[in-house]
């Protein structure tokens, strides 16, 4: 498994210590005049920016190894401040040809043996690196990963025998896609690199030859909002410089060979009998419309020696895929291999033209050609909704799930690869909102060469299910036997109170014996082995709590009803040493709404009551260190059964579930309705402003990266499908913006100006702060320096933590007071 793919940091920590070393002189605690610089916020919260991040866990194929990848902390904000490239919808860093943003990045990794708990620590890694991408090899005996630095980006590998690593290529290219990728041998990589001679960025295309100019003669060809795309031929010659790529062949003992022609190659994923390579490769003409992936590819198999032994398809560019969730290229897509084949590639191709508005019996074709690729594609399972994902076994043995988005279905169905002509037969039919009966999802396991594939016992068609098992107590996570001829399931362990306990994988071949992730409220999650015969437990790690200083806090699920009928949930926090004594206190909720087609799956339960509670700083239970009492995830279902549309009642519904959750946390005597604060990110901060706007529930809000101006985003937001000019009322009801003469509560607006999510433009926060400004409105804009949809930078995050302790003490905590 490999981490940080897209939105990569890259900070290098020689630089980084020296920056934090001044840290402090850049916060200031006092001074109440204009903000110009960062602030820190009191000490219990700042001490939560800089606790430990637990490991980030990747089991070995032969599930006898765990690797320990340990996190580095958040990065200074010069780092987010070197030059970034932001090209046809990614952001990569020009100084390495890397991603320049990524949130996971690792300064050491430890391997631990399963059967004894001993660990081997990686050495011979540079002091200092940042280590990203780190990935088993098939047999396990090796690992991977790259090692960034501020100029290049390099290949590394150990062996689990010494843990001693080598590097084994320089100058990588992961700009896009994968940078490397095994081979099913376990001893030859096949990676991307920067071309040789690639010279210097271009700086001709820089002076503009004439004006950028786009037309379109009398066709659709919708589009939603997206982020960086291309926007004249400078960008396209940047993006030809930056994401062309080599592509190289490496034996463990460095035995290198360049591999066909230099291109803006994505990836090429091996065969699994390792004799082929499927490659995809981005070519012109660009769009200024659609980020890359609608770019024109084309789709090749070339052999080990890079050359090509069969075009697959070339496909053109995508301008016109419809805005709809259910829409699709009309096209081959969501090309593979087989796992249970030698070299059988497979893809899918809408046979509604992509356009889930056409009328059509079934909507996806899945297609195969096995090796030698030079028959006709063979027909081999048509689908009633669009595909999913393929789960193989054997040649009479694979399962299907597809789904349709507005109607929240889903199919599973079995079918045998070998016999394309024989029936299909449907194991699961269910709206895919049912959380409660969701029978969960088959568990998969590793070949010695690396494929993946559906793990079987007994007569081979009984398969291992595993799923979050939601229920009225929360969730459960359990492991079930399903035989898919008779489609009965046997229960063989579900998590039980007081714990929170979740499979890792199984260790045998008739499950008796699992790794299993085990957390309580109080203790931190740490691995296992489980007898799941006779409850046996043996420890694997032994990983600290992070903030021991809030091990007191008090967690509790709780229900209540909406006016309508419509069960919700939230988990209350209390903070430690909290006694009903005290009466009740200032509350903070925090929440993102969702949107239903059914009523009775909005009132279902999530989360755990006995999950450990790991507190993030940009977490609002951040605030439990503060002295607040937080509702975290009160339900704010938007829900539109049958026919009609959720959002047509947005607004009812959302002020009926904000009412609700008021209600009850002043029914339990833990908040005091003058001094309740609503807060959200990104569609969460939408909702902050709706709920100012249209109640009077709230002493103040906080927003996070939200847009608060639905026409900006006239080809559908979130949920909803229809476009701006199809359903103007709700564009308009639903805008904060449009209301903003109604928001007579404090609002703290904050954003990074640097933000790449797909509709939260940072206009979207300045615009919505002039209109409150110049209607007279309680509010505050805090613009984050280089920060994306998220906050990474260490400074930034302790100064959103200081403006919103800040916010909450002024408007919150002493509101109604004499």
């Amino acid at each position: 498994m490999k981490y940080c793919r897209s939105y990569c940091v890259l900070w290098v920590v020689t630089v980084s210590a020296l920056l934090l070393l001044f840290t402090s002189s850049l916060f200031a605690q006092e001074d109440d005049s204009t903000i110009e610089k960062y602030r820190m916020p009191p000490k219990a919260l700042a001490d939560l920016v800089d606790a430990p991040y637990p490991p980030m866990t990747v089991l070995s194929p032969d599930k006898e190894w765990l690797m320990m990848m340990y996190l580095v902390g958040n990065p200074p904000v010069a780092t987010l401040s070197q030059p970034e490239l932001r090209l046809a919808g990614i952001r990569i860093n020009p100084a390495n040809f890397g991603p320049s943003r990524s949130y996971y990045v690792f300064n050491d990794l430890a391997i631990k043996k399963i059967s004894d708990a001993s660990g081997i620590k990686i050495s011979g890694i540079p002091e200092g690196a940042l280590i990203t991408d780190v990935e088993w090899s098939p047999d396990s005996k090796w690992i991977a990963f790259c090692t960034n630095q501020m100029d290049q980006i390099d290949l590394w590998i150990a062996g689990i025998e010494t843990g001693n690593a080598k590097r084994l290529v320089e100058n990588l290219n992961d700009t896009l896609g994968s940078a490397y990728t095994w081979l099913p041998d376990s001893r030859t990589i096949v990676c991307k690199t920067v071309p040789e001679g690639i010279g210097k960025p271009p700086e001709e295309s820089r002076v503009p030859k004439g004006p950028v100019i786009q037309e379109n003669i009398g066709e659709a060809a919708p589009a939603r909002t997206y982020q960086d795309l291309l926007t004249n031929p400078h960008d396209e010659a940047l993006f030809d410089y930056y994401l062309n790529n080599q592509l190289l062949r490496v034996t463990i003992e460095g035995e290198k060979q360049a591999l066909g022609e230099v291109g803006i190659h994505w990836g090429a994923s091996p065969s699994p009998n390792g004799k082929y390579l499927l490659v995809e490769t981005l070519h012109r003409p660009y769009s200024y419309l659609v980020p890359l992936y609608r770019f024109p590819h084309k789709v090749e198999i070339w052999d080990l020696e890079g050359n090509v032994f069969h075009e697959v398809v070339d496909m053109p560019l995508a301008e016109q895929v419809p805005t709809d969730f259910d829409a699709e290229i009309d096209g081959p897509r969501q090309f593979g291999w087989r796992q249970d084949a030698d070299a059988t590639l497979f893809w899918v191709e809408a046979l509604d033209g992509g356009n889930p508005k056409v009328e059509a019996e079934k909507r996806d074709q899945v297609y195969m050609l096995p090796e030698p690729f030079k028959s006709e594609p063979i027909p081999l399972v048509a689908l009633e909704h669009r595909l999913s994902r393929i789960f193989w076994a054997r040649g009479d043995l694979a399962i299907a799930v597809s789904g349709w988005w507005s109607t929240r279905w889903q199919k599973v169905i079995l079918f045998k690869p070998d016999e394309p002509s024989s029936e299909a037969k449907i194991i699961f039919d269910r709206t895919y909102e049912d959380r409660y009966n969701d029978p969960g999802r088959p568990i998969i396991e590793s070949t010695p060469g690396g494929s993946r594939i559906l793990k079987t016992t007994g007569d081979g068609y009984t398969v291992f299910m595993t799923g979050t098992g939601a229920s009225p107590e929360g969730n459960r996570p359990f492991i079930d036997k399903l035989n898919l001829k008779t489609k009965e399931t046997e229960r063989l362990w579900r998590s039980e109170a007081p714990y929170y306990e979740a499979p890792l994988s199984l260790l045998d071949n008739e499950g008796a014996l699992a790794i299993t992730r085990r957390e309580s409220v109080t203790e931190s999650p740490n691995f296992y082995i489980r007898n799941l015969k006779t409850g046996d437990l043996k420890k694997i790690t032994d990983i600290p709590h992070p903030h021991p200083q809030l091990t007191g806090i008090t967690k509790e699920l709780i229900r209540y009803k909406r006016e309508d009928g419509v069960e919700l949930n939230a988990t209350l926090y209390l903070p430690p040493g909290y006694s009903p004594d005290q009466g009740p206190l200032p509350m903070l909720m925090w929440a993102y709404p969702r949107e239903f087609k059914s009523a009775t799956a909005a009132g279902q339960i999530s989360g755990s009551p006995y999950s450990f509670s790991r507190i993030s700083p940009s977490s609002a239970l951040a605030f439990l260190a503060h002295g607040y009492a937080v509702l975290s995830g009160p339900t704010m279902p938007i829900i539109g059964e049958g026919d009609k549309e959720p959002n047509d009642t947005y607004r009812e519904q959302l002020v009926a579930s904000a009412r609700a959750a008021v209600d009850e946390v002043v029914r339990r005597g833990v908040a005091d309705p003058k001094r309740i604060a609503i807060g959200g990110h990104s569609y969460g901060a939408f909702m902050v402003g709706n709920l100012l706007a249209h109640s009077d529930l709230f002493a103040a809000g906080i927003a996070r990266s939200g847009a608060y101006n639905r026409t900006l985003t006239p080809f559908g937001f979130q949920a909803e499908e229809r476009t701006f000019w199809q359903a103007p009322e709700v564009y308009f009801a639903m805008s904060p913006f449009m209301h903003a003469e109604k928001v007579n509560e404090p609002i703290l607006l904050i954003h990074g100006d640097s933000d790449n999510n797909s509709g939260t433009f940072p206009i979207q926060s300045r615009r919505f702060y002039h209109a409150l400004k110049g209607l007279g409105a309680t509010v505050r804009l805090v613009m984050l320096p280089n920060e994306s949809h998220g906050y990474w930078a260490r400074e930034s995050i302790l100064h959103v933590l200081w403006e919103s302790a800040r916010w909450l003490d002024m408007y919150v905590k002493d509101a109604g007071k004499e």
